[in-house]
């Protein structure tokens, strides 16, 4: 039956988010190891921890939505280490399997190869009217009565079957009225001609059991299954058949659609080659414009390099010159210090000798202190002296201060040179102001005043001229030096998403995939209409079938709309493909779409495809680069106290 019933039982799952973690790391390295088997052939994989289904063969995307839909399940019947296996497997498809699968990548929606041999569309008769996309009809499924209603296999069961035989359908819809399943079922191929050769396929193969529409108008055995490709008969019929094939598709003809894809070629034909002729222009101009900025440029360089050699030049010698002089004034006072230390050292042994020796008389005492008053006035001067070395320390630390203070003012005139490229502009207007003054001067003739004030002016417009050409040279090597942190930043940021995608998983901030949808309302929605069991697979091929619808580059359910004079494309809310989506699945669904169109147009318009984003889930926005650095510094702290402890 479904995989939510295969993995369930009847143990509530009472495990955390850290137990889910430790049992998925310890099934995807059992995987890695190659102690689980996943991988059948280059098309076909299994589920290794589903044994008991009756499905066991996969393709790649199918295998990664089914582990994806059991992984993050919130149902309370799921085991930890079911969510946890099935965990490890999403993750063991994405990082050591993706490369594998990459070459199913060369075939198309219905598992045929692009290059293979399509049924040929010219040996039909052109004017035949076929429903388009191209849809088969099963009748006589088999049914049974049961409380009230009749019922019958899912969709996704015949999809199966008929896949085995090789049909590749995309989608089996049963058709169910008042009184439950029909017993009919439309079948839904690829719109390409490879879907058409499925399709004839697969009226070819019901005829040859006599089982085609020609066989069931005549016997009508209500034993056997009977099928065929829809027609107009079929789209105008008056029942349950006729009114779902008008809903969803059209009829047209063979020629018609081989007449729509030549008109379509000589259009992309005509477009190609007008922007060809195009770029082949902008090429003959860009080249121009390189040639005289390469020429402009290399002047500006050479003379750059000059300015910045003298610079430099400048900038050393005025650091040798202070080093030399703060060296030299040091050493002189350490050795003044010295000898002070010296002669104190003198001074106190002298004075020790004074008082050890006997006074023998009065002359001597009084000798004696005087020669102790005479002590300690030198003393007092060698406490003088050692002060006046204090005095004289602290100045050469304020000499080094006021060196210090000199190159901060010598950055800060750097920082004013930069303000100065916003005067650029103004420099501009004056330069202009001053030829225009000089034309008109030029006119008047004779006059001594006159001619000064020519000479005058044409001295201040070679200044202004000079001014320009140093300011123009200053904003190119800020450009550049601009445009060098700039790429630091992004490669730093790219760095940071790729390590943090190894990190387990944070509700405040980490990598979000944009662009990608989210399971979760396609499962509730499908719960509401049918039962456990069957709700994961509905939900599945549902999310299969919009994400398909995402990357399709003719689908544009966009328009733009002018608020205050600025223009902003936003979601068409009229477009018919989402409106029935929200008519049939509620708003939920209808806004995990949106969402994922609207993160798409935002983050990777060009290329329709899933891309990974630093994002901070508390205030659903872009993080900052400074956001992550940070939170993986306080993840170094947490885990270096954790090894102290």
């Amino acid at each position: 039956m479904d995989d939510y019933m295969d993995h369930s039982s009847g143990e509530d799952s009472d495990g955390n988010d850290s137990e889910v973690e430790e049992f998925a790391e310890k099934s995807y390295m059992e995987l890695k190891g190659g102690k689980k088997r996943v991988k059948l052939s280059d098309q076909t994989f299994t589920c290794p921890y589903c044994t008991n289904k009756k499905k066991r063969d996969y393709k790649y995307k199918e295998l990664l939505q089914h582990a994806t839909m059991v992984g993050k399940s919130d149902s309370q019947k799921r085991k930890v280490k079911d969510k946890a296996d099935h965990l490890a497997l999403v993750k063991y498809l994405e990082k050591d399997i993706t490369e594998a699968s990459s070459s199913l990548q060369a075939k198309d929606d219905t598992g045929v190869d692009a290059d293979a041999d399509v049924e040929d569309p010219t040996k039909h008769d052109g004017d035949e009217m076929f429903v388009w996309p191209w849809k088969g009809i099963v009748v006589n499924l088999p049914i049974e009565f049961k409380d009230g209603r009749y019922v019958g296999k899912s969709g996704s069961n015949m999809r199966d079957i008929l896949t085995m035989r090789g049909f590749n359908p995309t989608r089996v819809v049963p058709l169910w009225n008042f009184r439950g399943h029909s017993g009919t079922a439309v079948v839904e191929f690829s719109k390409d001609w490879a879907g058409f050769k499925n399709a004839m396929s697969f009226e070819k193969a019901y005829e040859a059991d006599h089982h085609g529409k020609r066989d069931w108008k005549v016997y009508n055995n209500k034993d056997e299954i009977y099928g065929w490709v829809a027609r107009s008969e079929e789209y105008n019929a008056l029942n349950i058949i006729g009114e779902h094939l008008r809903k969803i598709g059209d009829l047209r003809t063979i020629s018609d659609l081989m007449a729509e894809e030549d008109r379509k070629a000589d259009k992309l034909k005509s477009n190609l080659t007008n922007v060809i002729e195009g770029k082949k222009r902008q090429e003959e101009e860009m080249e121009n414009r390189f040639a005289e900025t390469e020429s402009s440029l290399s002047k500006l360089i050479a003379e750059n390099d000059k300015l910045n050699q003298h610079y430099n030049d400048e900038i050393k010698k005025i650091e040798s010159g202070a080093r030399d002089h703060f060296q030299k004034i040091f050493n002189d006072h350490e050795k003044v210090k010295l000898q002070l230390e010296e002669q104190k050292r003198e001074l106190e042994l002298r004075g020790q000798e004074l008082e050890q020796r006997e006074v023998v008389n009065e002359h001597e005492q009084k000798k004696l202190f005087e020669e102790l008053e005479q002590n300690a006035a030198k003393n007092s001067l060698l406490q003088r002296a050692t002060d006046e070395q204090k005095k004289a320390d602290e100045s050469v630390m304020k000499l080094a201060d006021d060196q210090k203070r000199e190159k901060e003012e010598l950055h800060k005139k750097i920082i004013a040179l930069e303000t100065q490229l916003d005067a650029k502009h103004s420099v501009d207007l004056e330069i202009e102001r001053l030829n225009g003054q000089l034309n008109v001067m030029k006119h008047i003739k004779g006059d001594p005043e006159v001619l000064k004030q020519v000479e005058k002016i044409q001295k201040e417009l070679r200044e202004k001229e000079e001014e320009k050409e140093d300011m123009e040279s200053l904003n190119q090597t800020l450009v550049v030096q601009e445009r060098k942190s700039n790429d630091e930043l992004q490669d730093a940021r790219k760095e940071l998403i790729e390590g943090m995608k190894e990190l387990p998983k944070n509700p405040h901030l980490g990598v979000k995939r944009m662009g990608e949808l989210e399971n979760k309302p396609f499962y509730d929605a499908m719960k509401r209409k049918y039962n456990e069991s069957e709700a994961e697979d509905r939900a599945s091929e549902l999310c299969s079938l919009w994400e398909e619808f995402l990357r399709d580059p003719n689908w544009h359910p966009f328009k733009v709309i002018t608020t205050n004079g600025q223009s902003e494309r936003v979601i068409d809310e009229n477009d018919e493909r989402l409106k029935g989506l929200k008519k049939d699945h509620g708003e939920d669904v209808y806004r995990a779409v949106a969402t994922a169109l609207k993160e798409i147009n935002d983050y990777n318009p060009s290329g329709s495809y899933v891309t990974s984003e630093l994002w901070n889930f508390s205030e659903g926005r872009k993080a900052t680069l400074q956001e992550g650095v940070t939170y993986l510094l306080k993840m170094w702290d947490t885990q270096k106290r954790r090894r102290v402890m």
